[in-house]
Formats: structure tokens, sequence, C-alpha cells
């Protein structure tokens, strides 16, 4: 119980750092919860103070400070909507100009380049892959998370499926330079036992990363955000999802931002057919049009033989 109870309440005290970080100044959690968390604590150091008299040696006692802290880490649903009413919608933030967005990108970048906090992916990545594009993007494209290739050359999406990226980017009438390319995760999440291969980062590795990406957001105010998978979707919302298939090709809502979701390159490229291609370039007339972005007739046809 004291090791599941440790993985819980770490994962809270993360949670709680990144409402911190996302503005959120305060939380709501019943008395109930209160009361639960205080007896497990109880619990813990009647189980653990019998051993401390048995080992042979002092053991550094824990400050009151960090478990007053833990203690009132309890988070509800209704604290979490609080905390993201309190970061507010597209229209609540503030309009930076050209230099303020330098600044607070490389400030931004910085910050998530030195950061620590998941240590496992610290031991295995070879730097942190933050983003690349234009501060004042109109479209963000925003993927689940770096694969090797990305590790190695510190870039978002420069192995195959980046080139495919970049292939439908340029088939809009669009450059990377013009546009703005991220993940929700900024480390390659860790293989385990695997010389190659991906996996998909965690909830707990994505709501950790989750204030690097919203302030980059909050930074650019993209006019639309392209989300390029489940996993992504599921990282911008904040929630499970249907699956790919159910939303591409109908705007969400990020915070008062069109949101539309589609398949990842990488989806594409394992199934190469005209009929998976003419779905997602289904997916990117709606955001040319909702922009303004002229549509050729040759453009409206493509991949529909």
């Amino acid at each position: 119980m004291a090791q599941g109870f440790d993985h819980l309440l770490d994962a809270t005290i993360t949670h709680l750092e990144a409402l911190k970080a996302e503005g959120a100044r305060s939380v709501s959690f019943s008395n109930e919860s209160v009361q639960i968390l205080r007896e497990m604590l109880q619990e813990r150091r009647e189980r653990a103070e019998p051993a401390q008299s048995n080992r042979p040696f002092a053991q550094k006692p824990i400050a009151r400070e960090t478990v007053s802290r833990k203690e009132s880490s309890v988070v509800t649903d209704a604290g979490k909507a609080q905390a993201a009413d309190l970061v507010g919608r597209v229209a609540d933030w503030p309009v930076l100009n050209a230099e303020e967005k330098l600044t607070a990108m490389r400030d931004l970048a910085s910050r998530a380049g030195a950061c620590t906090k998941c240590s496992h992916l610290v031991k295995s990545r070879s730097q942190v892959v933050f983003g690349v594009g234009s501060l004042d993007a109109e479209i963000m494209y925003v993927g689940e998370a770096p694969g090797l290739d990305e590790d190695r050359q510190g870039e978002p999406f420069v192995g195959k499926a980046g080139q495919l990226l970049t292939k439908i980017i340029q088939t809009m009438g669009l450059s990377r330079e013009k546009v703005y390319i991220a993940n929700v995760l900024k480390c390659r999440p860790d293989t385990p036992g695997q010389t190659y291969g991906n996996r998909k980062p965690t909830p707990l590795e994505m709501q950790t990363c989750w204030p690097y990406l919203l302030e980059q957001i909050k930074c650019i105010r993209p006019k639309v955000i392209v989300a390029l998978g489940t996993t992504a979707v599921e990282g911008l919302l904040g929630k499970k999802t249907l699956g790919i298939t159910r939303l591409r090709g109908k705007f969400d809502d990020f915070r008062g931002i069109p949101l539309m979701p589609t398949y990842h390159p990488s989806y594409v490229l394992r199934n190469p057919a005209n009929r998976i291609k003419r779905q997602i370039w289904e997916d990117m007339l709606p955001v040319m049009r909702l922009l303004n972005h002229p549509v050729t007739s040759q453009q409206e046809n493509y991949f529909t033989s």
C-alpha cells in the first residue's frame, strides 16, 4: 500500500505543479478527501515507526513542511475544472509583440531543455526536442512525441513521417518555416529492452510536459491547431477520445482555437493507399478554407483517383 500511495502522491504533486504552471492559483477539494489522506498518512507513520526503531542507523526525519504540502495535494475533478477556467481561453491571453514572443520562447525552450521531471526520459534522451517554425504561424501542428531521428537532430518531425508532413504542408501552399511544429511530449519515450521502435507516451508523461506545450500555444496564438493522431488529440484536450477515425475531419475546440484532428503521418506511411491519403487531405482542406487560403481545383481533387 505504501508504494502505491507514494506513486499516487507523486502523480498528484506533478499534476498540481502543472496546474500552477498553467496559471492556476487554487483548487477545490472536499473535507472527506482531506480526512482520507490524513488517515492514510497516519497509517504510514504507525507502520514506519517500529521499522525505524530497529534500524542500526538514524534516518533523516521528514520535514513537516513536506508532509503539510503533500497532505493538501488532493485534487478533484471540480478542482481541475476550476483550474482550467483560471487558465482561460485564447481571448484572455496576452498578445505579445515579435520581441516579446522571441524572448518568451527562448526562455521556455531553456526551461524545457533543463527539465528533469521525468527521470527515466532524462536518462534515455539525447536532447529535448522543443519545436520549430514561425512564432507568427497561423497553423500549429502537434504530434505526440519525438522519435529516434528527432531525438538525434533536436527537431520535431524530421524522420520519414516528418518528410511526409512537410509534403502535406507544401501541398497546402505553405512551408515548414511558415507554420509551427511541436509535440505534446518533448523527450523521446524510452524503450527499455528495445534497440529500435517507439512507444506511446503515458498520460502522466504528457501531463508532466503539458505546461511547455501550453506556453508554446499561448505565445504563438495560432488560428488553427492540427492534432496529428489520437495521442496528440488526447494530450491537447486532456481526455480519452473515441479514436482518430471517428474524430478526424471535424473541428473541435481548444480554448477558443479551432482544432482539426487527423491521422499521424506515420499511419499514412503504414497505409499508403490513396484512400487514406485522400482522407488526410480532406482534413486539410477545411483548415485552408478557414484561413481563407485559396484552394485550386487541382488541390481540391488530389488523391481522388
